[in-house]
């Protein structure tokens, strides 16, 4: 079997699972829907038919009999019922881990067979269901139907293209999995029968209408929860657009991640050169020129200028291609709810908005786990057991929602429930020793102590929680990519947690500084404005403050708390932070979207990056989290007190 093939089935049908996940927990809020039950039922087929041509049996096995449940439940023959929502849901699971498996390099032949747990439940669904709009005994349906399950499973995969079945191609190009096992095979007689399940399976297959492959491969698009986002990138590129007339031609192809990141580097590397070659040039006029001299000097101005425009482009369409929605990753966690709401004993419903907002691939990917820790937290310590006596309803809400603000990424996660006790975290943090007894004094740096390693407020863990290992792997995990994450929360009302990322990680606006001899950038999502120093100021328990639009301000020497000499520092920078603060530097020299490397070999107070300015100068980048926290070491620092 061609490794490029099962690779081409794996995309495509992973971005069919993970689609049936979302249209399966949909269908349980809405059970009447025949639009999501005929989607789920070509999803699978069509699973199906690329199972058995890639020699896959235990899928093939577990997508017939969920197929055979759908179609009684489409037809129907079946109503909706809780047991076949869990029985699709462990077999779009199962399906799930085994395309992973691939997508990992996991030797086909290596998959395990299908659970007889899964097939278990699938059948009784499939009985259950069956028997309940006859009125009859059960036992009947199931004899008269085991006979020819066999015979009839063939019609299942049987989807002839509309030209007499010679096309394995689908309206937009890509391959029709089920036409091309059916003509590599010699017919829809030979479909792998390793299943027990198959043999066993109760609903009679040729009751299924006949598929197009156009209609079986590519099921519509359903309204939903949350909104559908872009296929992967590798599944983008096996796929023409839905619109595309059936010529075959494809607009788009896959690329491997490593070849975009190293192009995008080079697309950066060359802005940088075209910007300190526009420098030079610029020292250059300075000079008088004269006939020959001057007219060449002219035409080398209009080529830089040229050449740093298409530069620029290439960096921006570069950076585009790196670009995913965050739906991609948002649209795994309602089941994630759902099951660990269920082992609570908790009735939790999970909304979701902003899943079309972009931002970096690599940090699409970073931010599974964050969040799953994050949606924990708030399903076992923010929502009550009991809302009834809160005097709330008995459904409590989390929110997730997205959106872009200025140049950063904003990720929220709000809970209804019993918010967090200030008070009760400062003596938790205290009796485990984590803090002193005059620290984390105010209400703000009590919530953010949670982030601490090793805090937890249960006494007792659980399988959930209680560990005190979680928040202090988000922080660090948000961090790792330049971003930052902060806990508001009201007792009795509820708990936010928000996380502000970079739209893009490697290239940020930022304001080019100079403080002790050193070039310096900050991140502009966090300078609100420049001011003018004092040469004396008032101070406020021994600190020197400023009064700024009627409001005192502290004032930090950025040359202070980086550890430098500081020298005459008369220039101010408000920072636009939760605490607001003014940060003493020598110069500001204007502003640049810089290309940033992150410091790995090294770790420096204060200092995440480098970079180099448009004349060639080795540029410290100030960290986001350093800035936000108000120059002080992150929460982590006050542990090791």
């Amino acid at each position: 079997m061609d490794d490029e093939m099962l690779k081409d089935f794996v995309v495509e049908a992973l971005d069919l699972a993970t689609n049936v996940e979302e249209h399966l927990l949909t269908l349980e809020r809405h059970p009447d829907d025949l639009e999501i039950l005929n989607a789920v039922f070509r999803a699978f087929h069509t699973i199906k038919g690329g199972a058995g041509f890639v020699n896959l049996p235990a899928m093939v096995s577990a997508c017939h009999l969920t197929e055979n449940l759908f179609d009684a439940l489409r037809t129907g023959k079946a109503s909706v019922t809780p047991l076949a929502i869990e029985a699709a849901l462990q077999a779009s699971g199962f399906v799930a881990d085994q395309l992973n498996e691939l997508s990992n390099g996991a030797d086909p032949a290596s998959l395990a067979s299908m659970p007889q747990d899964l097939e278990d439940i699938l059948t009784q669904a499939i009985e259950g269901n069956a028997a309940a709009p006859a009125a009859a005994p059960a036992a009947a349906p199931v004899a008269v139907a085991a006979a020819p399950a066999v015979a009839a499973a063939p019609s299942a995969v049987s989807t002839p293209s509309a030209n007499g079945g010679a096309s394995v191609l689908g309206a937009d190009g890509s391959l029709d999995w089920n036409a091309l096992y059916q003509a590599v095979s010699g017919g829809a007689g030979d479909v792998p029968a390793s299943a027990s399940a198959v043999a066993a399976a109760p609903v009679e297959a040729d009751a299924a209408p006949e598929e197009s492959p156009a209609a079986s491969s590519h099921p519509k698009s359903l309204p939903s929860a949350t909104p559908k986002p872009a296929a992967p990138a590798a599944a983008q590129g096996r796929r023409a657009t839905d619109n595309q007339p059936g010529g075959g031609k494809e607009e788009s192809i896959r690329i491997d991640a490593g070849k975009l990141d190293a192009l995008l580097e080079v697309a950066g590397e060359s802005v940088q050169a075209a910007n300190q070659a526009a420098v030079l040039l610029e020292k250059l006029q300075q000079f008088k020129f004269e006939g020959t001299a001057a007219s060449l000097m002219s035409t080398l101005a209009e080529t830089l200028g040229r050449a740093s425009r298409y530069s620029s482009e290439l960096q921006r369409a570069t950076l585009s291609t790196r670009m995913q929605p965050v739906g991609r990753l948002f649209q795994k966690f309602p089941r994630l709810v759902r099951e660990l709401a269920k082992d609570l004993g908790k009735d939790v419903d999970l909304a979701i908005s902003g899943a079309e907002t972009e931002v970096d691939r690599v940090v699409v990917d970073s931010l599974y786990d964050p969040l799953v820790h994050m949606l924990r937290n708030s399903l076992d310590h923010g929502i009550e057991t009991d809302r009834g006596a809160a005097g709330k309803p008995n459904k409590a809400t989390i929110s997730l929602k997205a959106w872009q603000e200025a140049s950063s990424v904003m990720i929220e996660i709000f809970d209804d429930g019993k918010g967090m006790d200030p008070d009760f975290l400062r003596k938790k943090a205290i009796g485990k020793g984590l803090i002193g007894e005059h620290e984390a004094q105010s209400h703000d740096e009590a919530l953010q102590l949670v982030f601490l390693p090793g805090f937890s407020t249960k006494e007792v863990a659980s399988s959930v929680s209680g560990r005190g290992v979680g928040m202090d792997v988000v922080k660090t995990a948000v961090e790792k990519h330049r971003g930052t994450i902060r806990i508001d929360s009201t007792l009795g009302v509820g708990t936010r947690f928000s996380i502000r990322l970079p739209i893009e990680l490697s290239i940020i606006p930022t304001m080019l500084v100079r403080t002790a001899g050193a070039a310096l950038a900050l991140p502009m999502a966090v300078v609100e404005r420049v001011v003018e120093l004092p040469a004396d100021f008032d101070e406020v328990g021994g600190a020197p403050v400023l009064r700024d639009q009627g409001r005192p301000l502290p004032v930090h020497s950025l040359a202070g708390v980086l550890g430098y000499e500081p020298g005459s520092e008369r220039v101010g920078i408000v920072m636009a932070v939760p605490h607001p603060y003014i940060l003493g530097v020598e110069a500001v020299e204007g502003t640049a979207d810089l290309v940033i490397k992150p410091l790995t070999a090294i770790q420096t107070n204060g200092i995440t990056g480098t970079a180099r300015s448009a004349e060639g100068e080795l540029v410290l980048v100030v960290g986001l989290s350093f800035l936000l926290e108000g120059c002080r070491s992150s929460v982590k620092a006050v542990a090791q007190v």
